[in-house]
């Protein structure tokens, strides 16, 4: 699973997250898994905290908004991240 902050104005991302970089491999979590996609929504909520983001859209890209897409904008909730 991929997430990514991104600038649609500047067509720039800002700041990215995977369940392969090794901030998610840290965790702990398996990556398939709704616990997972928490713990990688609060990589990305602090990586966009860190660069003074405290508000964004988050855009499920057409997926439906439950399970690991739910899971993921909870764990970005929950870490300081406002949409």
């Amino acid at each position: 699973m991929y997430v990514q902050v991104i600038d649609d104005v500047a067509r720039k991302t800002l700041c990215g997250a995977s369940t392969l970089g090794p901030e998610f491999k840290e965790t702990g979590k398996k990556a398939a898994t709704v616990e997972g996609a928490y713990a990688l929504g609060e990589i990305i909520a602090k990586k966009a905290v860190a660069l003074k983001l405290e508000e964004v859209v988050f855009d499920r890209g057409g997926n439906l908004y439950h399970g690991r897409v739910k899971a993921v904008a909870e764990g970005a909730r929950s870490a300081g991240l406002k949409f």
